[in-house]
Formats: C-alpha cells, sequence, structure tokens
C-alpha cells in the first residue's frame, strides 16, 4: 500500500459499521471492529467477510486481495482492546446521549493522540464532541451508504476541532480512496438535506400510485442518471434508518418535508426493513447488505 497503514477501530458492527470497518480493511489498514454483543459482532464481521468473497466472484477482487483484506480485520466486545488504535470511526445510534458516554469511556482507554470520527449524519459534532476532555480531537465523517460502494465522505468540524485533526483526518479518508467535502456542523450536513426530502417525494409517489417501485426506479436510474433506484437505495439503507434520520432532521429543522410519509411506519412496524430483514420494498434471497 501506498499509505502508512493505521490501526483502526469501529465502534458499532450494524450496516454502517461493519460497511466501514469493509472499506478500512480493504484499504490496508489494521482494522477492529467493536460491538456490544457477539451476536452483533458475528453478523458484522460476517458481513464483512461477504463482501470480500462477492468481490471475488464478480472479479472485482483477486483471491490474495481478499485474504489480505480479512487478515486485517478483527473483532471484539472489550471496549479496552481498542487501546492502541489510532483512529476510532464510531457508528453507534444516532442518539447523542450515548454518543458521549462511549466517548467519555474512550478517554479513559485510548491515547490522547487517538483522532475520534462520528459518522452522525443529523447531530451535533459540537455535542457530540463534548464528551471527550478532548473535544478538540472529534471531526465529523459521515460516510455515503453504502460506504464500501459510495466514494463520498462529508467532514464537518465541530466548533473546538483542532486544525491537525481536520487535517488528518482528509488524509486518512484519502486512503481510503474517497471523496471528501467539507460541511458546516448543520443538521443533514449536505447530503441528507437534499436527500431525505427527496426519499420522502419519492415514497409519497409511490403511495399516491404514481408508478410502481420498479418504474420509479428506473426513471431514476435512466433520466437522472442515478447509479440506483430510491427504492433499492432504501432497502440498503434500512426502512429503520430512514425514519431515524428523517424524524430527527424533523425534529430540528420543523420542514414537513423531512417527516417521513406514513408508509415508512407501516414498513417498519411490519419488520420490512429492507436488504437485512429480507424484505423491504423489494424482497431479497438472504440478507447481504451491500448489494452485488
Amino acid at each position: 500500500m501506498a499509505h502508512e497503514g493505521k490501526t483502526v477501530a469501529v465502534v458499532g458492527a450494524g450496516t454502517m459499521g461493519s460497511g466501514i470497518a469493509t472499506v478500512t480493511a480493504r484499504s490496508g489498514h489494521r482494522t477492529l471492529l467493536y460491538d456490544v454483543s457477539e451476536d452483533g459482532l458475528t453478523r458484522g464481521t460476517e458481513t464483512v467477510r461477504g463482501f470480500f468473497d462477492k468481490s471475488v466472484s464478480l472479479g472485482k477482487m483477486t483471491s490474495p486481495e481478499a485474504a489480505d483484506a480479512k487478515a486485517n480485520l478483527t473483532g471484539t466486545t472489550d471496549l479496552k482492546d481498542l487501546a492502541s488504535c489510532d483512529i476510532v470511526i464510531e457508528a453507534v445510534f444516532e442518539d447523542a446521549a450515548v454518543k458521549k458516554q462511549l466517548y467519555r469511556e474512550l478517554d479513559e482507554i485510548v491515547s490522547d493522540e487517538t483522532l475520534f470520527h462520528t459518522n452522525t449524519s443529523t447531530l451535533s459534532v459540537t455535542s457530540i464532541a463534548s464528551g471527550s476532555r478532548r473535544p478538540e480531537r472529534v471531526v465529523g465523517t459521515h460516510y455515503c451508504n453504502p460506504a464500501p460502494l459510495m466514494k463520498l465522505v462529508e467532514v464537518a468540524d465541530g466548533r473546538h476541532t483542532a486544525d491537525w485533526a481536520h487535517k488528518a483526518t482528509i488524509e486518512f479518508l484519502t486512503s481510503l480512496g474517497k471523496t471528501t467535502v467539507v460541511a458546516k456542523d448543520r443538521p443533514g450536513f449536505i447530503v441528507n438535506r437534499f436527500l431525505i426530502p427527496w426519499e420522502n417525494s419519492c415514497i409519497m409517489a409511490l403511495e399516491a400510485g404514481l408508478g410502481t417501485k420498479e418504474s420509479i426506479d428506473a426513471a431514476i436510474t435512466g433520466a437522472l442518471g442515478h447509479p440506483m433506484g430510491p427504492f433499492r437505495l432504501l432497502d440498503i439503507v434500512g426502512l429503520d434508518i430512514h425514519q431515524q434520520v428523517a424524524t430527527r432532521l424533523y425534529e430540528q429543522l420543523r420542514d414537513p418535508r423531512f417527516f417521513p410519509p406514513p408508509m415508512v411506519e407501516r414498513m417498519v412496524a411490519a419488520g420490512d426493513l429492507g436488504r437485512k430483514t429480507g424484505r423491504g420494498f423489494y424482497s431479497y434471497d438472504g440478507s447481504r447488505l451491500f448489494g452485488s
């Protein structure tokens, strides 16, 4: 690898966490995936390794490359194992209190030079950073979903983020092959300020009978040039995640365009969350999170 490999911890082995761990391990960084539960950790590590296996079958990675990437990945349920990490990427539940408590615990474990990256997409980086005694090292890094396939990462500094932390973050993301855009620490940053109202509009169009899910997806990809339609994307993200993000943005912005449509509530109540449950807008054979 052209870059110096880092020791990176990804905290949270859900959809985003496992996706980010896939990216860091594939890029040659020693990657430690952490989750509070053994079951969650097992699902997350299997998802990462499954992605590499699928990449080999599609000709996107060689078998030796996949083996190297897998070797970069380890898992743990013990937060103390993160002591030697250069960077901690936090991808836990979108709750400021949960994130602040995590940073308070990490302060007692990792070095004072360890970078903290929060993958929040709806919460204030400044608020999250206040949980650490060194808020200057906390940077918002919002990976677009699915992280292994999407190039863009939004970088948002908190009020006290230091220049060195910002620069080190950009350098690290560059080593992952990511394209970075700098955003202000505002609800939704750039991407979700546009994406959530648009996805809601597509859902409402489906609910109103404007078209089928297939026809709307085809129209978006065929005419607007998007790599996938809104319903394929929502199934990857998860309808529960969309509901949480949309609701939190609505609570902060009070703009009705952000409020999730009734169809979302019905789908979440039915457990039709997307790929991770095998059924969302579409049905899936298996629960691979990142598509083919």
